[in-house]
């Protein structure tokens, strides 16, 4: 048993061995269709390197004996955000071709309605495929505001930092960290700012247009984490009240005139 588990153990991290290959390769094939120079090339291969060590460090901690579907629809996303992210860094040099970097970027945000229903469907979520679908799109959001900022300004940073900026918190103040109830407009909000930054990025409407469609994204991501952060104050609140006044009806003496 303990030999089978262990080669259960290696099939699951040669999986991401063979993710970080394919990211490599797409950095092969983009390198030689657009001639990517060298911070395109150092920041895809840190992409692959950082995501294939993360994601083996999960995986050995979660004790995961399948990879699964879902978690391979994944990867092959992360893949593709390693693409973008590489075109990104690059841009900084040279601007991508719009076909190019709308195309991948496109992919990734539609194979991200796929991995959830895959899983559901399979019967294989996991805690650790939800907590990677996160990462994957969190980064990418990032990755298209760094773009999407060098045109519209520094504000737009604040899109994709905002979510890094909330797990910060949370670990200065940990209630934070407490589970918010299902909410259909937060999934809407997350769901439409990548959707949002790629139309910014595409370049394809006139300034004034893209500047209304991010200041929207902006503005609908400030209301979505601000209402779940006032519901998480209150309910803080609310569960440190709830002990002191139970204890002041069992303790009379500590109820003061």
């Amino acid at each position: 048993m303990a030999l089978n588990n262990t080669y259960e153990a290696r099939l699951v991290q040669q999986e991401t061995a063979v993710g970080a290959g394919v990211q490599i390769l797409l950095l092969a094939l983009l390198g030689s269709a657009i001639g990517m120079g060298p911070a395109g090339w150092l920041t895809g291969l840190a992409f692959a390197v950082a995501s294939w060590a993360l994601l083996s460090l999960a995986l050995h901690r979660s004790g995961l004996r399948s990879f699964g579907p879902a978690n391979r629809v994944t990867l092959g996303r992360a893949t593709l955000v390693g693409g973008v992210t590489a075109l990104v860094a690059d841009s900084f040099q040279d601007s991508p071709p719009v076909t190019l970097f709308v195309g991948l970027t496109a992919v990734a945000l539609i194979l991200d309605g796929v991995d959830g229903k895959v899983a559901r469907r399979t019967g294989t979520s996991t805690a650790l495929g939800a907590r990677f679908d996160m990462e994957v799109d969190a980064f990418l959001i990032l990755v298209l505001s760094v773009y999407v900022s060098m045109s519209l300004g520094p504000w737009v940073l604040l899109i994709g930092a905002m979510r890094y900026g909330f797990v910060a918190a949370a670990r200065v103040w940990p209630w934070l960290n407490a589970p918010l109830p299902p909410s259909t407009a937060r999934k809407t909000v997350a769901a439409v700012q990548g959707v949002f930054l790629l139309v910014a990025a595409s370049g394809l409407f006139p300034h004034a247009a893209t500047f209304a469609v991010t200041a929207t994204a902006l503005g609908a991501l400030l209301w979505s984490f601000g209402r779940d952060v006032l519901w998480l104050g209150r309910t803080h609140r609310a569960t440190r009240v709830a002990p002191a006044a139970a204890e002041r009806r069992t303790r009379p003496e500590l109820v003061t005139s």
